[in-house]
């Protein structure tokens, strides 16, 4: 995976065409692309009558991005993490990025009206081909790992202790030829492989956040412009 950040656009280039699976704004479900690509926003960005989907395939196409599958986020992208793990042969990349303003309590939401926003994105390059089941079982994987992070940080919400955001996306992304795993499980190499990259990237990237959290309310506090 090769990783270029141009804000507002962080770009994860997958080398060829890969199965992509997500529940991305743009290009999400299943399908094929060679780049996953994250687009960084503010509230000036998304007022409230702007239909989100079609912008952002606007602002894609505009960067030569229509066939790449597309994010969003509120967080600097400039955060990002890139993790590596391989386990028995088996490697796997993730490219994160984490912010929790808008952290959620798994089965209990709060009103979100009026208030920050975050996400966790979360891209994730297999080097290896997969079955259509093993996909949806890495994918489960991945979101195990970045909510173990979550829990591991331990934000306490007036719901209980969050276990993500209410606007995180994952992609997964596998490679096209040569012989597919049928497994992603937690008792196979490629289950904790991916685990392992998620769960480091996830942690990063959350520990950044607090620092950044911290930062820009003590300038919120002094008055002081907020980049």
């Amino acid at each position: 995976m090769i990783v270029t950040c141009d804000r507002p656009w962080l770009c994860a280039d997958l080398g060829a065409p890969h199965r992509v699976l997500s529940w991305a704004v743009h290009n999400g479900g299943l399908t094929r692309a060679s780049r996953i690509w994250w687009r960084e926003v503010r509230n000036a960005d998304l007022p409230a009558d702007l239909d989100v989907t079609p912008w952002l395939a606007r602002e894609m196409a505009g960067r030569g991005g229509a066939d790449a599958v597309g994010l969003l986020t509120s967080r600097d992208i400039r955060a990002h993490a890139l993790t590596r793990t391989e386990v028995e042969g088996v490697a796997v990349e993730a490219l994160t990025t984490a912010g929790l303003s808008n952290a959620e309590a798994v089965g209990r939401r709060q009103d979100w009206a009026g208030m920050d926003w975050g996400t966790i994105n979360i891209a994730v390059q297999i080097h290896a081909a997969l079955t259509e089941s093993a996909l949806f079982e890495a994918l489960s994987i991945a979101t195990e790992a970045r909510t173990a992070a979550v829990i591991e940080a331990a934000i306490e919400l007036p719901t209980g202790l969050a276990t993500g955001t209410g606007t995180d996306c994952i992609a997964i992304a596998a490679r096209e030829a040569g012989p597919a795993l049928p497994h992603a499980g937690l008792h196979t190499a490629l289950g904790e492989a991916i685990g392992a990259a998620v769960r480091a990237g996830v942690a990063h990237c959350i520990a950044d956040w607090r620092v950044d959290i911290r930062r820009l309310r003590r300038l919120k506090a002094e008055g002081k412009p907020l980049d």
